[in-house]
């Protein structure tokens, strides 16, 4: 189905077309001789006559008309807009036709009815040249054969032409040796490391030295040409043309010695054997050698002195048998270079291993497809298809090159690090991984824009898409535009957190050169400030480039505040958590590495948030609590450490001697440099604080450092077991009375047991 406006569009031409170029000269045939005279005296007088339409607007009007014809749609519109024309009650005004509501409305087509009307496009335009060149074939005159003139001609055409390659061959053989040392000289260099980029420059040089020794060759065949065309204009014509083949083609083969280097394995870029680097340079030099000569020189030549339609008929033959060579050639040989090309993929990079692969699998299609164009184009213009394909391959080339050179640069930059000094490392800790996270995102951002770039300019070479008014206008213009600005954006977001989080991470970091350790406050809330603030940071950037992108934020920030309202209903524990974890950190009620008991867990902080603290117990288990459901907790680290240490006596020894005993104890734990450190003040002896029918306690109080006070309590207790039993004083002994149900007369029999064993 057509599209309303292309119906709308075909429709016009073809009303234009019927009546200009069938209703009018009817109606011209059946009118009367006066009637044309009254409608001619009718007509002002300063009227400007309409010129007539040629034939190519005849041509194009009758083809609108027949395709309107074609669709059912379009041609009941034809017929509706006729009918409603022929009613119009005005027979002074001139009829016009408009198009339905339905027509007029936007152009809404499909993509199926966007590809038919550009398949429709092309194929009219490929019609209308094939017409046009059968109309030259059949019209153009024929030209009588001049046997004297044309080998008179071919004399001098082969005099320059012997000439210009003999002189071409003889200054390309005084290079060789010149080249092969090139080649020697950077391989050498290339081995050695650090000097990859030798090699490169070297073929770029043999390069440029191949042309210069081209230019060279023209200017002399430039000058031979002057003194051999006899003072004709037509052998000079011919020569010319000669020339421009031999350069156009000669830079080609140029090209493809750049590639294979068959003579020369040293400067070949790619990784392919000598016999296959003479095979394809071989064949495709004579590929381009027959066509190039054939289509520039031959052609116009038969064309000019024989006539055009054997001239045509020559053009057709040689594109013929050298497109069907190529696709021999092409099929033949797919799965060898497949298989060398993705043996190439394997010693690549891994950035160019991934188009490597992929063009192995196409690339007979994508030769294919270039050759049948070259067919199809050159039938139509010989000359100057040749030059746009030759052209746009050569563009294509250096296209390629450029960019696999500034992605391989790119790419070798990415692997690598910037080492910042010793001073600036140990003052900003986390300053040199971020920059080289940083750095490397912003290389392979580039590398990805330069395999767009490359895309780009790859169609623009193939004339399939304008590059330079897409930038100078509308939609590209407003990309880049609108992709520096992001970039600027983003950069100085960057920039900017990595200022803000490198100056909290200095402040989180000590210094060898004496700074003390910030707190464990001071760690807490500047850790949960550099989240706080990534997330705000985040936050503005991505808001900032909706906004860029043309995104209309307004409705956003309205949505979020509604959102917002609403999940604040629902989320108000979580509001609760946030602040209650806030205030705790400001009365620095807890922080990272305390040891704390928080309701019945007793462990380590771990982490701490804004919503929640994680515990880690003695166990190893590991516990999220909210800061809301801390009503009250325990900190061990807070000032001091401190324990109460009691310990039972049997009632039967003496006190003295045990207070005696434990206070030798604790004098020789003081005395013990590993424990004193560790112990503040003065330990607090008690003396007898509890009795019993069976034992007596005797107490000391000591104050420690901080999470010490059981390093010191253990130590005390195995220095108090080794007093107690140096002076003979035992522990209290368990008693159990048995009483006999038979004799309750006789004294009860009392068992007294041993002390339990101090472990």
């Amino acid at each position: 189905m057509l599209g309303t406006n292309t119906v709308w569009t075909c429709l016009r031409q073809g009303i234009l077309g019927l009546l200009l170029f069938g209703l009018l000269p009817t109606a011209q045939a059946v009118s009367p001789p006066a009637a044309i005279a009254s409608q001619q005296a009718q007509k002002p007088a300063d009227e400007t006559a309409k010129p007539e339409p040629s034939v190519e607007d005849r041509k194009a009007a009758r083809l609108a008309l027949a395709t309107i014809l074609e669709n059912d749609e379009s041609r009941q519109t034809l017929i509706k807009q006729l009918r409603d024309t022929a009613a119009s009650p005005s027979a002074t005004d001139e009829p016009t036709l408009t198009p339905s509501e339905a027509v007029a409305q936007k152009d809404e087509r499909t993509v199926l009815q966007s590809v038919t009307k550009i398949t429709r496009e092309y194929g009219g335009h490929f019609a209308a040249s094939v017409m046009r060149l059968y109309n030259n074939i059949v019209s153009m005159p024929h030209n009588a054969f001049n046997k004297a003139a044309f080998f008179n001609a071919l004399n001098h055409f082969m005099m320059l032409a012997v000439a210009l390659f003999t002189f071409y061959w003889t200054i390309r053989r005084i290079m060789v040796p010149f080249y092969r040392r090139m080649g020697y000289w950077a391989r050498e260099k290339s081995n050695q490391p650090g000097n990859w980029l030798h090699l490169p420059l070297t073929i770029l040089i043999a390069f440029v030295i191949d042309l210069s020794l081209l230019a060279l060759a023209l200017f002399v065949g430039q000058i031979s040409s002057n003194n051999m065309n006899a003072g004709n204009r037509t052998i000079a014509h011919q020569q010319g043309l000669f020339l421009n083949a031999f350069a156009l083609i000669e830079f080609f083969k140029s090209v493809l010695r750049l590639i294979f280097s068959p003579n020369f394995p040293e400067l070949r870029p790619v990784i392919v054997n000598d016999d296959r680097a003479h095979y394809w340079n071989t064949r495709l030099s004579w590929l381009s050698g027959v066509i190039g000569y054939g289509l520039m020189v031959v052609v116009p030549i038969v064309s000019n002195r024989v006539n055009v339609q054997t001239g045509a008929l020559v053009n057709v033959i040689i594109m013929a048998l050298m497109t069907g060579w190529a696709l021999v050639l092409i099929f033949r040989n797919r799965r060898i270079v497949q298989n060398k090309l993705n043996e190439q993929a394997n010693r690549s990079l891994s950035f160019f291993a991934l188009f490597i692969r992929a063009f192995s699998f196409v690339w007979q299609w994508v030769a294919s497809a270039y050759f049948i164009v070259l067919f199809f184009l050159s039938i139509f213009n010989p000359g100057g298809s040749l030059q746009f394909m030759m052209s746009a391959t050569v563009n294509s080339l250096i296209i390629i090159s450029i960019g696999a050179v500034i992605s391989g640069i790119l790419t070798r930059w990415i692997d690598k690090t910037i080492t910042l000094s010793p001073e600036t490392r140990r003052n900003y800790p986390e300053l040199q991984k971020r920059v080289n996270g940083w750095v490397s995102v912003m290389l392979k951002a580039t590398r990805i824009l330069t395999v767009l770039s490359v895309l780009l300019l790859l169609l623009n070479a193939w004339s399939l898409f304008d590059l330079r008014a897409w930038l100078t206008a509308g939609a590209g213009e407003r990309l880049v535009d609108v992709l520096i600005r992001v970039f600027m954006i983003l950069f100085f977001s960057v920039v900017g957190w990595t200022l803000l989080a490198s100056l909290i991470e200095s402040r989180l970091s000590s210094d060898i050169n004496g700074r003390p350790m910030p707190s464990a406050r001071t760690r807490t809330l500047l850790t949960l400030f550099r989240n706080a603030l990534a997330v705000v940071i985040s936050t503005i950037t991505i808001m900032i480039l909706l906004s860029e992108i043309g995104v209309n934020i307004a409705p956003l920030l309205a949505g979020a505040g509604a959102l917002g309202l609403a999940v604040s209903f629902g989320s108000q524990t979580l509001v609760k958590d946030i602040i209650t974890g806030v205030f705790i950190q400001f009365e620095n009620g807890m922080n990272t590495g305390d040891l704390v008991t928080i309701g019945p867990l007793t462990g380590t902080v771990e982490r701490m948030s804004i919503r929640s603290v994680g515990i880690r117990q003695d166990t190893g288990a590991y516990h999220i609590i909210p800061w809301s459901s801390i009503t009250t907790f325990a900190n061990f680290v807070r000032g001091i450490g401190s324990f109460v240490a009691n310990y039972e006596v049997d009632r039967n020894e003496n006190s003295d001697n045990a207070n005696a005993a434990l206070r030798a104890a604790v004098d020789e734990l003081l005395a013990r440099e590993d424990m004193r450190e560790f112990i503040i003040g003065e330990p607090n002896f008690a003396g007898l604080v509890g009795l019993t029918e069976r034992a007596f306690t005797v107490r000391v109080s000591i104050t420690t450092q901080p999470l010490k006070q059981w390093t010191v309590r253990f130590a005390l207790d195995e220095l108090v077991k080794k007093h107690f039993d140096a002076a003979g004083i035992k522990a209290p002994r368990q008693t159990v009375q048995v009483v006999s149900p038979r004799d309750e007369s006789n004294d009860a029999a009392v068992l007294r047991l041993p002390p339990p064993e101090t472990p």
